[in-house]
C-alpha cells in the first residue's frame, strides 16, 4: 500500500494591529485560503487543493499557521497566497497578508524550522532591548528554544540534512 503524501506550509499572518490576530480561527483561515485558490486557479485548482486540505495549527498570539494539503498541489496553493489581502471572521474583515516561512514534508520538520526561526527572531530583538531586564528575559527565551539535549550546532546540522532530503 502506498502512503498518501502531504505537504505542510508554515505561514505567518501579518497584520497592522496585533490585537486583531486574536479574532482569527482556523475555519476563517481555511475559507480564505480556499477562496484565494479558487480566484487564482479556478475550479480545477480548488478541487485539487480541497482534498485533504486542513489548518493543522493556528497560534493567534504569534500569527503562525500550519496548512496541510496534498503534495501534488502545493505549488498551486503556494502561488495563491500573495492574493490574500484580508480574512473575514466573526463579521469583521481583518486586512492582512500571509508570509510563507517553510514548506515541509512532515509536521516535525516544520516544528524544527519554527524553533530555529523563533531563535533568530529573538537574536534580532536582543540589540533593541532598552534595559538589562528585557535582555535577560530574551536570553532565557533563547535558552528555552533549544531542543532538549540539543545544541545550536545540532540544530544547524539537522537543517542542512533536511534541505538535502527535500531536493
Amino acid at each position: 500500500m502506498v502512503r498518501v503524501k502531504s505537504r505542510y506550509l508554515l505561514c505567518e499572518i501579518n497584520v497592522s494591529d496585533k490585537r486583531q490576530l486574536l479574532l482569527l480561527d482556523d475555519r476563517a483561515v481555511a475559507t480564505t485560503v480556499k477562496a484565494a485558490v479558487a480566484r487564482t486557479h479556478g475550479d480545477y485548482g480548488l478541487a485539487l487543493c480541497t482534498i485533504r486540505f486542513s489548518v493543522k495549527y493556528l497560534n493567534t498570539h504569534t500569527g503562525i499557521v500550519l496548512l496541510r494539503f496534498p503534495k501534488k498541489c502545493y505549488k498551486l496553493l503556494w502561488s495563491a497566497l500573495p492574493f490574500i489581502t484580508s480574512i473575514t471572521t466573526r463579521g469583521q474583515n481583518i486586512p492582512c497578508f500571509l508570509n510563507c516561512l517553510h514548506v515541509g514534508g512532515t509536521i516535525r520538520t516544520c516544528q524544527k524550522f519554527l524553533i530555529r526561526y523563533n531563535t533568530q527572531q529573538l537574536h534580532r530583538m536582543l540589540p533593541k532591548c532598552k534595559n538589562e531586564e528585557e535582555k535577560q528575559q530574551i536570553r532565557e527565551s533563547l535558552m528555552d528554544c533549544y531542543l532538549e539535549g540539543g545544541t545550536k550546532e545540532a540544530l544547524e546540522g539537522e537543517s542542512e540534512s533536511e534541505e538535502d532530503e527535500e531536493e
